[in-house]
């Protein structure tokens, strides 16, 4: 008898292209900066935005560079998958400090191929190739928090 997974419940329905786009966005940013995942996200079909805590705002080169790596790991057409583990065994490989603090024992944890781990509950493709390709449109910076919005091409 296989055993039930206990999850939060999830109140809006992303669109799974753009949310995992936010995924690898995400790791870009904490592989090239250091910095936290986005301390604030709004994820909709035609354009996003994210806030990350910075001390300063990327140079255009840096922003260049943020697209570039996001668009080479999404045409890796890397698997996007879930496992479930329990809050201890999650707290080794992902961060759980944005977590909400009534969150169930069992956590779904969400991969990107060996790129990105998070844990999370929101919808996703099945794999990269499926997302199209980021385009930084524009951000600004303003007391610690570089915001930038973008949108997905060619899906």
């Amino acid at each position: 008898m296989s055993e039930k997974q206990t999850l939060n419940s999830h109140n809006k329905t992303e669109y799974p292209p753009m949310h995992t786009a936010e995924h690898i966005l995400n790791q870009t940013m904490v592989r090239m900066f250091g910095c936290p995942r986005s301390k604030n996200a709004h994820i909709e079909r035609k354009k996003s935005k994210c806030d990350y805590l910075l001390d300063k705002a990327p140079s255009d080169e840096q922003i260049a560079e943020i697209e570039r790596r996001v668009n080479e790991v999404i045409d890796l057409h890397l698997p996007v998958y879930c496992e479930f583990m329990s809050h201890e065994e999650a707290g080794k490989y992902v961060d759980l400090s944005k977590l909400p603090k009534n969150v169930s024992d069992t956590l779904r944890i969400i991969r990107v191929g060996d790129y990105d781990a998070c844990a999370c509950i929101g919808e996703h493709v099945n794999n990269t190739s499926e997302i199209g390709h980021i385009k930084l449109l524009n951000h600004n910076f303003e007391n610690g928090y570089w915001r930038i919005r973008f949108k997905l091409e060619n899906i």
